[in-house]
Protein backbone atom coordinates (compact mmCIF):
# COMPACT_ATOMS: atom_id res chain seq x y z
CA UNK A 1 0.00 0.00 0.00
CA UNK A 2 1.30 3.41 -0.86
CA UNK A 3 2.10 5.64 1.68
CA UNK A 4 -0.61 8.42 0.63
CA UNK A 5 -3.58 5.50 0.49
CA UNK A 6 -5.86 4.51 3.26
CA UNK A 7 -7.44 1.28 4.27
CA UNK A 8 -9.79 0.77 1.56
CA UNK A 9 -6.30 1.21 -0.60
CA UNK A 10 -7.65 4.38 -2.21
CA UNK A 11 -4.90 7.15 -2.54
CA UNK A 12 -5.02 10.76 -2.61
CA UNK A 13 -4.68 11.34 -6.28
CA UNK A 14 -1.79 13.61 -8.25
CA UNK A 15 -1.79 17.04 -7.51
CA UNK A 16 -1.27 17.92 -11.07
CA UNK A 17 -3.92 15.43 -12.47
CA UNK A 18 -6.27 17.68 -9.71
CA UNK A 19 -4.96 20.72 -11.03
CA UNK A 20 -5.71 19.58 -14.82
CA UNK A 21 -8.86 18.30 -13.42
CA UNK A 22 -10.26 22.11 -12.12
CA UNK A 23 -8.43 23.51 -15.13
CA UNK A 24 -10.91 21.87 -17.50
CA UNK A 25 -13.83 22.55 -15.25
CA UNK A 26 -13.23 26.03 -15.04
CA UNK A 27 -12.83 26.32 -19.10
CA UNK A 28 -16.33 25.05 -18.94
CA UNK A 29 -17.34 27.17 -16.13
CA UNK A 30 -16.01 30.40 -18.17
CA UNK A 31 -17.58 28.89 -21.55
CA UNK A 32 -21.31 29.21 -19.30
CA UNK A 33 -20.19 32.32 -18.03
CA UNK A 34 -20.15 34.16 -20.94
CA UNK A 35 -23.50 33.38 -22.28
CA UNK A 36 -24.90 36.71 -22.35
CA UNK A 37 -27.55 37.40 -18.86
CA UNK A 38 -27.72 34.00 -17.50
CA UNK A 39 -23.72 32.87 -18.07
CA UNK A 40 -22.80 33.80 -14.44
CA UNK A 41 -25.66 31.71 -13.10
CA UNK A 42 -24.93 28.86 -15.76
CA UNK A 43 -21.47 28.58 -15.00
CA UNK A 44 -22.19 29.02 -11.03
CA UNK A 45 -24.26 26.54 -10.97
CA UNK A 46 -21.89 23.96 -12.87
CA UNK A 47 -18.90 24.68 -10.51
CA UNK A 48 -21.37 23.85 -7.40
CA UNK A 49 -22.97 20.78 -8.60
CA UNK A 50 -20.36 19.13 -11.05
CA UNK A 51 -19.45 16.52 -9.02
CA UNK A 52 -23.25 15.20 -8.44
CA UNK A 53 -24.71 15.08 -12.22
CA UNK A 54 -26.05 11.68 -12.39
CA UNK A 55 -25.53 11.33 -16.20
CA UNK A 56 -24.49 7.89 -17.07
CA UNK A 57 -21.24 9.42 -19.37
CA UNK A 58 -20.02 11.31 -16.58
CA UNK A 59 -20.82 8.39 -13.58
CA UNK A 60 -21.81 11.42 -10.52
CA UNK A 61 -18.34 13.48 -11.59
CA UNK A 62 -17.21 16.62 -13.26
CA UNK A 63 -16.61 16.29 -16.63
CA UNK A 64 -12.94 17.18 -15.58
CA UNK A 65 -12.79 14.48 -13.06
CA UNK A 66 -13.64 12.21 -15.79
CA UNK A 67 -10.73 12.97 -17.96
CA UNK A 68 -8.15 12.74 -15.59
CA UNK A 69 -9.88 9.91 -13.83
CA UNK A 70 -10.86 11.12 -10.64
CA UNK A 71 -13.44 10.51 -8.45
CA UNK A 72 -14.98 11.93 -5.55
CA UNK A 73 -16.09 9.61 -2.51
CA UNK A 74 -18.42 10.36 0.09
CA UNK A 75 -16.79 8.98 3.34
CA UNK A 76 -20.06 7.44 4.32
CA UNK A 77 -19.65 4.96 1.29
CA UNK A 78 -22.85 6.37 -0.22
CA UNK A 79 -23.01 7.53 -3.88
CA UNK A 80 -22.15 11.59 -4.19
CA UNK A 81 -25.62 13.37 -5.29
CA UNK A 82 -26.62 17.13 -5.61
CA UNK A 83 -26.50 17.89 -2.20
CA UNK A 84 -23.43 16.83 -1.50
CA UNK A 85 -21.76 18.55 -4.07
CA UNK A 86 -23.29 21.61 -3.50
CA UNK A 87 -21.88 21.02 0.47
CA UNK A 88 -18.31 20.38 -1.30
CA UNK A 89 -18.02 23.26 -4.07
CA UNK A 90 -20.40 26.18 -2.91
CA UNK A 91 -17.10 28.33 -2.61
CA UNK A 92 -16.28 27.62 -6.31
CA UNK A 93 -19.78 29.30 -7.67
CA UNK A 94 -18.17 32.79 -5.63
CA UNK A 95 -16.61 34.03 -8.76
CA UNK A 96 -19.41 33.20 -11.16
CA UNK A 97 -21.93 35.03 -9.20
CA UNK A 98 -19.62 37.99 -8.67
CA UNK A 99 -19.24 37.99 -12.50
CA UNK A 100 -23.20 38.14 -12.58
CA UNK A 101 -24.01 40.64 -9.93
CA UNK A 102 -21.04 43.33 -11.76
CA UNK A 103 -24.03 43.87 -14.28
CA UNK A 104 -26.49 45.70 -11.73
CA UNK A 105 -25.90 49.10 -11.61
CA UNK A 106 -24.91 51.17 -8.14
CA UNK A 107 -24.53 48.66 -5.44
CA UNK A 108 -23.53 45.65 -8.20
CA UNK A 109 -20.03 46.67 -8.76
CA UNK A 110 -19.48 47.22 -4.65
CA UNK A 111 -20.99 43.46 -4.24
CA UNK A 112 -19.22 42.23 -6.87
CA UNK A 113 -15.74 43.27 -6.08
CA UNK A 114 -16.52 42.28 -2.20
CA UNK A 115 -17.87 38.60 -3.29
CA UNK A 116 -14.86 38.27 -6.22
CA UNK A 117 -12.28 39.35 -3.29
CA UNK A 118 -13.52 36.64 -0.74
CA UNK A 119 -14.03 33.67 -3.37
CA UNK A 120 -9.96 34.40 -4.67
CA UNK A 121 -9.42 33.72 -0.53
CA UNK A 122 -11.09 30.99 -0.26
CA UNK A 123 -9.72 29.64 -3.64
CA UNK A 124 -6.28 30.29 -2.47
CA UNK A 125 -6.93 28.12 0.57
CA UNK A 126 -8.80 25.58 -0.93
CA UNK A 127 -5.18 25.40 -3.23
CA UNK A 128 -3.26 25.39 -0.14
CA UNK A 129 -4.79 22.83 1.78
CA UNK A 130 -4.77 20.63 -1.68
CA UNK A 131 -0.71 20.90 -1.84
CA UNK A 132 0.17 20.20 1.84
CA UNK A 133 -1.97 17.95 3.05
CA UNK A 134 -0.70 14.93 2.50
CA UNK A 135 -4.67 13.55 2.20
CA UNK A 136 -5.17 16.30 -0.56
CA UNK A 137 -8.59 17.16 1.22
CA UNK A 138 -9.71 20.75 1.29
CA UNK A 139 -12.35 22.48 3.12
CA UNK A 140 -14.78 21.69 1.02
CA UNK A 141 -14.58 17.93 1.60
CA UNK A 142 -13.96 18.48 5.06
CA UNK A 143 -17.72 20.07 4.83
CA UNK A 144 -19.26 17.47 2.74
CA UNK A 145 -17.20 14.55 4.70
CA UNK A 146 -15.62 13.66 0.52
CA UNK A 147 -12.02 12.74 -0.54
CA UNK A 148 -10.85 12.69 -4.24
CA UNK A 149 -9.35 9.53 -5.44
CA UNK A 150 -8.04 8.51 -8.46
Amino acid sequence: MSPSADASGASAPDKLNRFLAIFIDGLIAGVLSNIPLIGGLLGAGYYVTRDGFEFEYMDQRSLGKHVMGLRVERLDGRPMDLETSVRRNWMWGLGPVAAAVAAFPLFGGIFSMAVGLLGLAVGLYEGYRVLTRADGRRWGDELAQTRVVE
